[in-house]
């Protein structure tokens, strides 16, 4: 992940009991760092403040170290020295932690038909610059980029001693934003667990793991965002327990060009900022899975969606405005988050 901040400010914390309930014996603490780009929250219910504040320093601590591993920002990390050996045709061992995000992320490129795609780090490149410069990319550049992404270019095979990836195409690069702060959030929360702390709620950015709830409380109340658009429907909250929840969208990340609006999240298939306002929501059992199919909702849009979702054991909540009116939509069963008064 990048060191630039992808602070969204989409998801809004809102935790019953006070910060000192000690009902059942525990107290409550918060934490936060910043890792991977961006401020990780954790909050979480301790014994005592020794308990909360080793197993949180632990979990912070493997976020780190995922971060060194997953980072195409960094030059040394796992990731960038992979992206390196694109068109050599060696094979190259992979870590445990870049080789689970892989396969998990080749598995839903696969489902998605390429919607979703780890190979795009030049077309990303190529859209981060056009929306510094306020300038679309030019056909020679986006052709020349498309030219070296494409998930079928990236090639897993399992070993005896574990997996091996080969990047077909020099000058392919990596970019793991769009999974890996999921993975981290899964690992964080299994760190936590390991420690016995079980009632917490871990964020980054867009994206949450939640435990069991505080002591007091059926379930952690997360408000889903806000849609930046004339008419849009009141913020509305959901209920998590056990689950990881994942929010992609336009609403802090976009850039008008020539008087079109283009999101920051990028069509693998066709190289060009998503061009359709909307807010998608997914939740499911791994941080990981929904940090992934919550950008592939966004490409897919709502009726491909509940094709993807129903296998993955998902569910998901979208706001979308292609044209001049809101529209909503949600998986079927969806409903059973939704906080009271929240359901549309």
């Amino acid at each position: 992940m990048r060191r630039i901040s992808r602070w969204t400010g989409w998801i809004l914390i809102l935790l019953a009991g006070c910060r000192t309930d000690s009902s059942g014996g525990l107290a409550r603490y918060e934490f936060e760092r910043p890792e991977m780009g961006l401020p990780f929250r954790m909050v979480l219910y301790a014994p005592d403040a020794v308990t909360a504040g080793s197993a949180s320093e632990a979990a912070f601590g493997r976020i780190a170290e995922l971060n060194a591993s997953l980072s195409d920002y960094d030059e040394d990390s796992e990731l960038s020295r992979l992206s390196r050996t694109a068109g050599s045709g060696r094979w190259v061992p992979l870590g445990a932690d870049l080789a689970r995000v892989l396969t998990t992320a080749e598995g839903v490129s696969r489902a998605s038909e390429g919607a979703f795609d780890v190979t795009v780090g030049p077309l990303i490149q190529l859209w981060k610059r056009a929306r510094r410069q306020r300038e679309l990319p030019g056909g020679a550049s986006l052709a020349a980029a498309r030219q070296v992404t494409g998930w079928t270019n990236l090639c897993l095979r399992r070993m005896d001693a574990g997996w091996e990836a080969r990047l077909v195409r020099a000058g392919m690069r990596l970019d793991l934003g769009g999974i890996a702060k999921g993975y981290a959030l899964d690992e964080a929360a299994r760190v936590l667990r390991r420690r016995g702390v079980n009632r917490y709620l871990i964020s980054g950015g867009g994206d949450m793991v939640a435990g069991e709830p505080p002591p007091d409380a059926r379930a952690w109340r997360v408000e889903i965002g806000v849609f930046d658009a004339p008419e849009a429907p009141a913020p509305r909250f959901v209920l998590l327990k056990n689950v990881a929840l994942a929010t992609s969208g336009d609403t802090f990340q976009r850039a008008e060009i020539g008087g079109r609006r283009y999101s920051h999240i990028v069509d693998p298939r066709t190289g060009i900022g998503l061009t359709d306002h909307g807010l998608v929501t997914v939740i499911g059992p791994t941080g990981m899975e929904v940090d992934a199919l919550s950008k592939v909702f966004s490409v897919l849009g709502p009726e491909r969606a509940w094709t993807l979702a129903r296998p993955h054991g998902v569910q998901a909540f979208m706001l979308r405005m292609p044209g001049d009116r809101v529209e909503e939509w949600q998986s079927p069963g969806f409903g059973r988050w939704w906080a009271p008064g929240s359901a549309p």
